[in-house]
C-alpha cells in the first residue's frame, strides 16, 4: 500500500495527447485510497471525454463550459479548499505560462490562483517548446513560488520527432505525489547509509551463487528516509526495483563490493542500516564456463567480509548510529541478541521468513526490533514502507537522546 492515509486529490488535466496518461494516474489514485477529482479544460475534452474521468473517479468532472458543475452549490474557490494536494498532468506550455504569471480566464486556471499550496505539474508538450526561453522562464517562477515540477522524460513524441518532452509516467508521478504527502523533518540535515538486496558470488565465468532476497525492505527504508528529511545512500545488490525518488544509489554485486562501498560511505553517515543479505561465503571464481561432462565439482567456500563486524571498526563508531538484521528460524530472540552484542549494534531488527506475509519477495513484513538498551518492540505485520517508517523513527528518536 503507497499511501496509508485518506486523501483528497485534485487532477487537473490539460489539452495534449498524454492526457491518456492521466486516465492511468487517476487509477492509481483511486487504488490508493484517494478521493479525487478531475477537472479538465475544453481541449482536454478533444483527447479524453470526461465520461472516462467521471467513471475512474467515481464524481462528475468540471469541464469548461462548467457553469453545471458545482461542489456543494459553491464556486471553484471551495473545490480549491477541499483538496488536500493539487495535480496538473499533462501540463502544457500554455497552463505551464498562465499558472505562472496568474492569468485565470477558465477553470482550471481560477482554480491554480485558488489554490495556496504547492501544486504538482508534469510537463508534457514538443522538445522545441518545452526547450523555448519563456516556458523555461515560467518553470523557474513556478519553483520560486513553491511548486514542484516533474520533469518530462525524452524518446518519440506524438509528432514523431525524439526529444525532451514527454510527460513522465503515471507511477513517477504517483511517487512524487506520495513523496509530497508525506514527507517530514524527522531526519532532516542527517545522512542515512542503507543496504539492499543480495549478493552474487560467481562460481565460474556463467553461475553463481546467492540468495532470495528481493531488496523490497531495504528500497523501503531508503525510501522512508528520504521522505524524512534525510540525505540518502542507497548500496543495493543486484534486484530489478526502481530507486526511490530523491535517494543516491549505488549498485554493487559482490560481498566484497559490497563491502567496499558500505565501508567508503559510512563514515560520513549519521545512520548505517545494514539490511542487505550479504553471502557468508564465496567460492573461487573460475575462468570460462566449466562443463558438465567435467564430472563431479566441489566447491571450495571462504569466508566473506564481516560488513557489520568492520563497520563497528572504523573511526568515529561513537558519533553513528548502527543498525542491522537477522533472519532467523529458530532460537530466533535468543541468536538475535548474539548479533546485536558481537557486532556492536544499536539496534537489530528480527525477522522471519516463514511468518505467513513474510516471506522472500513479498510486500509486508513482521518486525521486532531489539535495541542495545534493552527496548524490545515488536510490530505486527505490515507493509515494508509503514515498517521501514516505524524503523526509522526508533532510529530518530535514538539520534535525539545522543544530541
Amino acid at each position: 500500500m503507497e499511501i496509508s492515509a485518506k486523501r483528497k486529490v485534485l487532477l487537473g488535466v490539460t489539452g495534449g495527447i498524454a492526457a491518456y496518461k492521466s486516465c492511468l494516474l487517476l487509477r492509481r489514485l483511486v487504488e490508493a485510497g484517494c478521493d479525487t477529482r478531475v477537472v479538465m479544460t475544453r481541449h482536454a475534452t478533444h483527447f479524453v471525454g470526461p465520461l472516462t474521468f467521471a467513471t475512474l473517479s467515481g464524481h462528475p468532472v468540471a469541464a469548461d463550459p462548467f457553469e453545471a458543475y458545482q461542489v456543494n452549490g459553491a464556486e471553484h474557490v471551495d473545490l480549491s479548499v477541499w483538496a488536500d494536494q493539487f495535480v496538473v498532468a499533462p501540463a502544457t506550455a500554455n497552463i505551464l505560462a498562465k499558472s505562472a504569471t496568474g492569468i485565470a480566464d477558465d477553470f482550471l486556471s481560477t482554480l491554480i490562483c485558488a489554490y495556496d499550496r504547492p501544486i504538482l505539474f508534469a510537463p508534457a508538450m514538443n522538445h522545441r517548446m518545452w526547450a523555448n526561453a519563456a516556458i523555461r522562464r515560467a518553470c523557474d517562477q513556478l519553483r520560486q513560488d513553491g511548486h514542484m515540477l516533474v520533469e518530462p522524460g525524452a524518446g518519440w513524441l506524438a509528432c514523431g520527432e525524439t526529444g525532451a518532452g514527454r510527460m513522465a509516467e503515471p507511477e513517477s508521478i504517483h511517487e512524487h505525489l506520495d513523496w509530497l504527502w508525506h514527507r517530514s523533518g524527522e531526519l532532516a540535515g542527517r545522512r542515512v547509509l542503507i543496504s539492499a538486496g543480495p549478493t552474487v558470488e560467481a562460481i565460474d565465468e556463467v553461475r553463481v551463487l546467492s540468495n532470495r532476497s528481493s531488496g523490497r525492505m531495504g528500497f523501503a527504508l531508503a525510501r522512508a528516509a528520504q521522505r524524512m528529511g534525510a540525505e540518502v545512500q542507497l548500496v543495493a545488490g543486484p534486484v530489478e526495483l526502481p530507486t526511490p525518488l530523491g535517494v543516491c544509489r549505488t549498485d554493487v554485486s559482490s560481498a566484497t563490493h559490497m563491502a567496499q562501498a558500505v565501508l567508503a560511505e559510512a563514515p560520513r553517515a549519521d545512520v548505517v542500516i545494514m539490511c542487505a543479505a550479504v553471502a557468508d561465503y564465496a567460492p573461487e571464481t573460475l575462468p570460462g564456463k566449466r562443463k558438465k561432462t567435467d564430472g563431479p565439482w566441489e566447491l571450495l567456500l571462504h569466508p566473506t567480509v564481516d560488513i557489520l563486524r568492520a563497520l563497528a571498526d572504523l573511526p568515529g563508531r561513537g558519533q553513528r548510529l548502527h543498525g542491522g538484521f537477522a533472519l532467523e528460524m529458530e532460537r530466533e530472540v535468543e541468536h538475535a541478541r548474539d548479533k546485536l552484542r558481537d557486532k556492536d549494534l544499536d539496534f537489530i531488527c528480527l525477522n522471519n521468513p516463514r511468518t505467513p506475509g513474510a516471506e522472500f519477495g513479498s510486500t509486508s513484513n513482521q518486525i521486532t526490533l531489539l535495541d542495545r538498551d534493552g527496548t524490545v518492540r515488536e510490530w505486527p505485520l505490515m507493509d515494508k514502507l509503514e515498517l521501514a517508517t516505524e524503523i526509522l523513527r526508533h532510529a530518530a528518536s535514538r539520534l535525539k537522546v545522543r544530541a
